[in-house]
């Protein structure tokens, strides 16, 4: 595919198009008590619809909650969303903001929850640590797709995070955390 003035205008357009929408949510905090009531919310909804996320959750160090990441694109794309990290009792313990970018062949809209369970204390020390980190620095996480056929027990817990990717909405492929970053974030 041979770039031209032409393809990275109108691409330049397309992200502008597709992705402005995004700047506007990431800029507008979420109120501490409202993430906290809809974070509880989707990791409820979670533990209701996957039984391996029962599993992960009794296990876990803490669990991350963004119940809603808006994701589009048109040629390069953007997401972003606001979440909480909950202590194992479920009280919070921490806000953050996580966003992303990529480009090649992708076009669409998505908005959806992603759930981290941090299964040991150094990927949670991590993340306080570092202030945050990107997706494929620092813990090693594992991305489980709704519906897929693995089982989860002890011998199965290998890695430091475990995310979930689920309630989506709108057409979108490619729900992966790869070029993400989270990022601590202080809401009103």
């Amino acid at each position: 595919m041979e770039l031209t003035r032409r393809s990275l205008g109108a691409g330049a357009l397309g992200l502008v198009t597709a992705v402005g929408p995004l700047g506007l949510t990431a800029a507008h905090a979420d109120h501490r008590a409202d993430l906290v009531a809809r974070a509880r919310s989707s990791l409820s909804l979670l533990l209701s619809e996957e039984p391996r996320a029962r599993f992960f959750k009794k296990h876990a160090r803490a669990t991350l909650v963004f119940p809603s990441i808006l994701k589009a694109g048109f040629i390069f794309g953007a997401e972003t969303g606001n979440g909480v990290l909950l202590a194992n009792g479920g009280a919070p313990e921490g806000f953050y903001n996580i966003t992303g970018g990529s480009w090649g062949l992708q076009i669409g809209g998505q908005d959806f929850a992603y759930i981290l369970f941090f299964m040991t204390e150094s990927s949670l020390e991590y993340l306080h640590r570092s202030d945050g980190f990107s997706a494929g620095t620092g813990p090693s996480i594992v991305v489980i797709n709704a519906g897929a056929g693995a089982e989860a027990d002890t011998t199965t817990i290998s890695h430091d995070v475990y995310a979930f990717p689920f309630n989506q909405k709108g057409l979108m492929a490619d729900l992966t955390l790869q070029g993400t970053k989270i990022t601590p974030f202080h809401p009103s």
